[in-house]
C-alpha cells in the first residue's frame, strides 16, 4: 500500500488583512484531503503584528491577537499545533497559504520589502524542508517568505503574479520571477521541489480560478513527496 504523505500547512492567523488568507487555507487543505494526503496546521505561539478590523480595512489601535489562537479558528479547535513543538522530519512537504500574515507575522516583506527580517522559527522550519529536499507549496504572498529564506542560495523560480513591486523584491533577493497571467497559473522550480501559484495576488481573483491554481500546486507538490 502506498504511503499517505504527511503536508504541514503553516499559517499566519485568521484574515486576509493581518493573518492567513481563509479561503486560501482552506481550498489548500480542501486539495490536500481530496488528494488523499494527511495534514498538519501550524502556526508560532506568538502575538500578530497588529489586528485589521476586516469590515473598514484599518488597523485597530491598542488590540492584540495571538497568531496561533487565531489559526486555529481554520484548524479548528486544538488542532493546530505550536510551531516550537513541529518537528520538520516528521512531514513530507510544507504548504504555506498567503495573506499578509505571512508578510506580517512570520516576516517584514510587507514592510521591507528585499530588506525584511523572517522570524527564526520560521525560517528554520521552512528552512528545512528545501534542505531535506522536500517539496514545498508557496500560495500568494508566501513565496516572498521562501525567497527570503533562501536569500543566500542558488537563484529559484517562483510567482507572486504580475505585482511589479513584489516582483522588483523578489528579484533584489537574486532570484527569477515569473510573471503569471491570472490565479489559475502555477510555476515549478524543479531543482529545488517549489511549486509556486499566485491566487489573491489577484485581488479581483475569482474563487474557482483561485481554486484551479491551489489544486494544481497541492497536486505537484505531493507528486514530489
Amino acid at each position: 500500500m502506498a504511503k499517505t504523505p504527511k503536508v504541514a500547512v503553516l499559517l499566519a492567523g485568521c484574515g486576509h488583512l493581518d493573518g492567513a488568507e481563509v479561503r486560501e487555507a482552506v481550498l489548500a487543505l480542501l486539495a490536500l484531503d481530496q488528494h488523499g494526503a494527511a495534514f498538519q496546521c501550524i502556526a508560532p505561539n506568538a502575538d500578530q503584528y497588529h489586528v485589521v478590523n476586516h469590515a473598514t480595512g484599518q488597523p485597530v489601535p491598542g488590540a492584540a491577537r495571538n497568531i496561533l489562537e487565531e489559526a486555529s479558528r481554520i484548524a479548528r479547535m486544538g488542532e493546530c499545533l505550536d510551531l516550537a513543538r513541529a518537528d520538520p522530519g516528521d512531514y513530507d512537504a510544507l504548504v504555506m497559504p498567503g495573506g499578509y500574515g505571512v508578510a506580517k507575522n512570520h516576516c517584514t516583506f510587507a514592510l521591507k520589502g528585499a530588506e525584511a527580517e523572517v522570524r527564526p522559527d520560521v525560517a528554520a522550519f521552512v528552512r528545512a524542508f528545501f534542505d531535506a529536499k522536500k517539496p514545498v507549496g508557496a500560495i500568494c504572498i508566501a513565496p516572498a517568505l521562501v525567497a527570503l529564506v533562501l536569500s543566500r542560495d542558488a537563484p529559484v523560480d517562483l510567482t507572486l503574479g504580475m505585482d511589479p513591486g513584489s516582483a522588483a523584491a523578489v528579484q533584489a533577493l537574486g532570484h527569477r520571477h515569473i510573471a503569471t497571467p491570472n490565479a489559475r497559473e502555477i510555476v515549478v522550480d524543479e531543482g529545488r521541489k517549489l511549486i509556486t501559484t499566485p491566487a489573491y495576488m489577484f485581488d479581483d481573483a475569482r474563487l474557482g480560478d483561485v481554486w484551479i491554481g491551489i489544486e494544481r500546486c497541492v497536486n505537484e507538490v505531493l507528486k514530489r513527496c
